[in-house]
């Protein structure tokens, strides 16, 4: 039925946007950035660039 189709063209924009939300939302949150030990890694570094090897 025609007249029907704008109720079906809502439900499907609807669904099709919570499923975008959804699947944004778990990729946003998903990601565990690593955080470095800044500290011990500069003072590494800083160890072996003083260490020169002639």
């Amino acid at each position: 039925m025609p007249q029907m189709a704008p109720i079906s063209w809502l439900s499907l924009f609807i669904i099709f946007s919570m499923t975008f939300m959804i699947f944004n939302m778990m990729n946003y949150y998903s990601y565990i950035p690593l955080m470095p030990k800044s500290n011990f890694i500069i003072k590494n570094n800083l160890m072996n660039s003083l260490n020169w090897k002639w």
